[in-house]
């Protein structure tokens, strides 16, 4: 009797382990939450954004779906951006993908310290960081900028992504 309750527990383990890459565990705390964060760049112009991030495909992808402004004056809110993360295997790493409605597409890599997840990519010539700073579960400092061995050389936005508490 004891072998036919092993063998069914047997075949279950692989099945178990088939969904969510234990990498993608650093996403837990933002998924199923929005996030909304204003603030303003550097330059003096705004930021605002909303987003809202979840686990598809059996939890073996992020999706990140991003309102802002869509236009270049800054006065239209609307679906601005729609990001893919995802861990690869041959390169062992979380790799990310952002659209944006302007055509354009960042690509990068993704990584944790300890609760602080840190989005790396080539913007032109510079090699550019956005941190989510881990504050507590519904709150996150968030910092773009030029970040290296730790510290940040220049930071272009400074604001904090808060989670949107539902009624």
């Amino acid at each position: 009797m004891k072998n036919i309750v092993f063998i069914p527990l047997m075949l279950l383990i692989p099945i178990l382990t088939l969904g969510q890459h234990p990498e993608l565990a650093i996403f837990d705390n933002l998924v199923a939450k929005i996030w909304k964060a204003e603030g303003n760049w550097g330059d003096g112009s705004k930021f605002k954004q909303e987003i809202k991030i979840e686990y598809l495909l059996d939890s073996t992808i992020v999706i990140a779906k991003s309102v802002g402004f869509i236009d270049k004056a800054q006065t239209k809110l609307g679906l601005r951006n729609h990001g893919i993360r995802q861990f690869d295997k041959v390169s062992n790493s979380i790799k990310f993908w952002e659209f944006d409605i302007f055509g354009g597409l960042t690509e990068g890599i993704v990584f944790a310290e300890g609760k602080n997840i840190i989005y790396q990519y080539s913007y032109g010539d510079s090699i550019v960081t956005d941190m989510w700073e881990y504050i507590d579960g519904s709150t996150y400092n968030f910092k773009v900028g030029n970040y290296q061995n730790g510290n940040w050389k220049q930071v272009y936005l400074n604001t904090q992504f808060i989670e949107v508490k539902k009624n």
